[in-house]
Order: structure tokens, then C-alpha cells, then sequence
């Protein structure tokens, strides 16, 4: 069954291969989703939506910037590590070496402990992982403007890290439309 999610993303991208003779892979694409929608199962964000409708809405703002189908594969999966029982060897199986990597680097828990957001974006920029930021950042996009859904004191947390990591992110990534979006939405939240 597909749902409203699946559609659009599937839709933008066969539109993006026609419109600008692109090769992104849409059976492995929709493969990806089948994934997510599996391991995420029933699990719901705070909004109460289904939670893999998140990584779906975050692929879909990264491939405005992004035609590989890595990347997008990877945005789709980018929670499964830490948050599903959905493994690094299981996603090597299905979708490669590579995709298992960027999402195993996209995983937060590093040596049994949860490393902060700073933190990932360092050591994503040390290593280059341009494409691996770009899905930060709309991780952290799609995020915030669900914000207003968390207790007062966890906003005020997710809008200084915002601030202080992920508008400089945006910058760095040469995309200052969407720091300043984020800063809209610190700005809105804020109180």
C-alpha cells in the first residue's frame, strides 16, 4: 500500500530523472522506503504521526540539492541504526557497503554513548561527508518545525544547538535560505 509520503518522494524523483536526465534508482528508492516503513513500524514521533514518515520528508528536502541515490537511500534510512533493530550488516546486504557506512556514520552512538550534535557535524566535516551534513541539516530542518510539540525546556535545548550548530551548518554548506529558515523558527519558538 502506498501512502501520501511514498508518492511524493517517488514522484519527485521520477520527475527530477526526466526534467534533468538523472539515474536515480527509483526500484531501490522504493526498496528503501519498504525499509523504513518495516523497521519503524508503529513507532510514532511526538506529533503522534508514524515515525518513518520523518526520514521520507527529510529524503525529499535533500534531493533538492542532491540527484545520487545513495544519498537519498541513506536520508530514508538515517534513523534505522538507532532508533529500529534494523542492522549495519543487513543494510550492507540489501543496499551496500556504502549506504551501510553513511548510515552507520549518521548514527550518534559511538562507542555505546550518544555523542552531541556538534560533535557528528565535526567529525562529518573532518571527513568531508558533504552529502552526510546535507542530511543533518534537514534532519534538523524537519525537526524544528515540530518543535513546538516538546516541554518548554527541551525547545529551549533544541534552539540553542539549532543556533549555535546547524545555522552555521547551512552556511557552510553554502545554503543561507535555510539558515535562515532555522533561525525564523529559533526566533518563533523561542519564548
Amino acid at each position: 500500500m502506498i501512502d501520501f509520503y511514498s508518492e511524493s518522494l517517488i514522484n519527485k524523483l521520477f520527475r527530477t530523472n526526466i526534467r534533468f536526465n538523472t539515474k536515480i534508482d527509483l526500484d531501490r528508492v522504493e526498496k528503501a522506503i519498504l525499509y523504513a516503513k518495516k523497521y519503524h513500524g508503529q513507532q510514532k514521533r511526538d506529533t503522534g504521526g508514524l515515525y518513518y514518515t520523518h526520514p521520507l520528508k527529510v529524503a525529499y528536502m535533500v534531493s533538492d540539492y542532491s540527484s545520487e541515490t545513495d544519498t537519498i537511500i541513506t536520508a530514508i534510512l538515517h534513523d534505522t541504526l538507532e532508533d529500529t533493530k534494523l542492522t549495519k550488516e543487513r543494510i550492507r546486504y540489501e543496499f551496500g557497503a556504502n549506504i551501510a557506512e553513511q548510515v552507520s556514520d549518521l548514527t550518534r552512538v559511538r562507542d555505546n554513548k550518544k555523542i552531541s550534535a556538534m560533535e557528528m557535524i565535526q567529525i562529518l566535516r573532518s571527513q568531508n561527508k558533504t552529502e552526510l551534513l546535507l542530511i543533518k541539516l534537514f534532519d534538523r530542518f524537519h525537526n524544528i518545525t515540530t518543535i513546538f510539540i516538546k516541554p518548554p525546556h527541551k525547545r529551549q535545548e533544541i534552539i540553542f544547538e539549532t543556533q549555535q550548530e546547524f545555522i552555521a551548518l547551512a552556511e557552510y554548506l553554502k545554503l543561507p535560505e535555510i539558515g535562515e529558515r532555522l533561525s525564523e523558527y529559533c526566533k518563533l519558538h523561542a519564548s
